[in-house]
C-alpha cells in the first residue's frame, strides 16, 4: 500500500467513476483498476461494489475510505510543517560547553540567537575539557565549544576567537608594577591554579623551569572561586584576561601578560561533520561567529582566527 494508490482510491471515491478517476490521475482506467485490486488483496476486502454501470463504496470500502483521507491529510501537514520549519526554524539545539564558556560567551550568543530564531529552544550541557568533545560525537550535543586543540576526526571545528592565558593579582600586588612576568617572578607567591585542562597543561609547561620552588596553595575547578580568592588575598591565579572584565572595570584585579611570549588559548565550535545542518544550526555557527568572536575586540587582544 502507497500514497498513489491511496489517492487512486479516493479520486474514485470522489468521481465515483473509474474512467474518470483515470483522466484525473493521468492513468489508463486498466492501471486504475489494477491500483483497487492491490489494495482489495491487500486488505483482504472488496472495497466497491458494481452496480451496473454505477459504483458503490462496500461497508469496507467506507471505512477505509476514512482512514486513506486522514493519511492523506497527515501527509499534507507533515509537508506544511517541514515547508514551515525552513521558513521559522523551531526545535532545539544542544550546546555542551564548561562552566566558563557558559558564563562569558554563550549568554551574548544565546540573547541574540532568540531575537533571530525565538521557536527554537536553546540548552546547555555543562561539561568540561574533553567531555565537550565526547558529547558531540556521541551525538548527545549538536554543538560543543572547547579550548583548541582537538583530536576530532569526526567533527568540523570552527575558530571562533582567540583569547590571552594573564596572571591575575589583587589590586596593589607587588607584581602590578611589572609590565610582563616570568615563571621566576612568581616563585615568592602562593599559586590557586586551575585543577584540569588544557589551560593547566600551559601552564605546567611555563611554570616547568621553576617547578620546585613553586607553592601551590589551592586547585580549583571553577573561574568564579579562583577570582574570589584572588581577591580575597588567598594567592595569585591564571585566567582568560576576558573572564575578568568585570573585576578590571571595578579596580578589584589586575591582569598581567605571560613572558617571554604571551599565552594563548583558542576556543572552537566543533560538531559532527556527517550531521546535516537545519536553518536552526546554520544560524547558530552564524551568530557564534559574529557574537563570540566581536566580544574580545574592545579588550585589544588577538582577533578572530589568529
Amino acid at each position: 500500500m502507497d500514497l498513489d494508490q491511496l489517492h487512486t482510491f479516493l479520486e474514485i471515491v470522489r468521481l465515483k467513476s473509474f474512467s474518470k478517476a483515470a483522466q484525473t490521475c493521468f492513468r489508463t482506467q486498466p492501471a486504475i483498476s489494477a491500483q483497487v485490486r492491490q489494495l482489495e488483496q491487500e486488505l483482504n476486502a472488496n472495497l466497491f461494489e458494481r452496480l451496473g454501470t454505477r459504483i458503490a463504496l462496500t461497508p469496507a470500502g467506507r471505512i477505509f475510505a476514512e482512514y486513506a483521507e486522514q493519511i492523506l491529510d497527515l501527509r499534507r501537514r507533515a509537508q506544511e510543517s517541514i515547508q514551515e520549519l525552513e521558513r521559522v526554524p523551531r526545535g532545539e539545539l544542544i550546546i555542551a560547553a564548561n562552566e566558563a564558556t557558559c558564563i562569558y560567551v554563550l549568554p551574548e550568543v544565546f540573547s541574540e540567537y532568540k531575537k533571530q530564531f525565538p521557536n527554537v529552544q536553546l540548552h546547555v550541557d555543562r561539561s568540561y575539557g574533553s567531555r565537550v568533545l565526547q558529547a558531540v560525537q556521541d551525538n548527545q550535543a549538536d554543538f560543543g565549544i572547547t579550548q583548541l586543540p582537538v583530536d576530532a576526526k569526526k567533527c568540523q571545528i570552527v575558530k571562533i576567537h582567540s583569547d590571552e592565558i594573564r596572571i591575575i593579582v589583587p589590586n596593589g600586588h607587588p607584581l602590578t608594577e611589572k609590565r610582563q612576568v616570568l615563571a621566576a617572578d612568581i616563585a615568592p607567591y602562593q599559586l590557586l591554579l586551575p585543577k584540569t585542562g588544557t589551560t593547566r597543561a600551559k601552564l605546567n609547561s611555563w611554570l616547568e623551569p621553576v617547578e620546585e620552588q613553586l607553592q601551590v596553595s589551592m586547585e580549583l575547578d571553577s573561574t568564579e572561586m579562583i577570582k574570589r580568592f584572588v581577591m580575597a588575598g588567598l594567592g595569585i591565579s591564571f585566567l582568560a584576561a576576558s573572564h575578568c572584565r568585570e573585576e578590571i572595570a571595578a579596580g578589584k584585579l589586575v591582569t598581567l601578560s605571560l613572558g617571554p611570549e604571551q599565552m594563548i588559548r583558542r576556543l572552537g565550535l566543533i560538531y559532527r561533520k556527517d550531521k546535516a545542518l537545519s536553518r536552526a544550526a546554520l544560524g547558530f555557527i552564524q551568530v557564534v561567529l559574529d557574537q563570540a568572536g566581536d566580544s574580545l575586540r574592545p579588550l585589544g587582544l588577538v582577533g578572530v582566527g589568529d
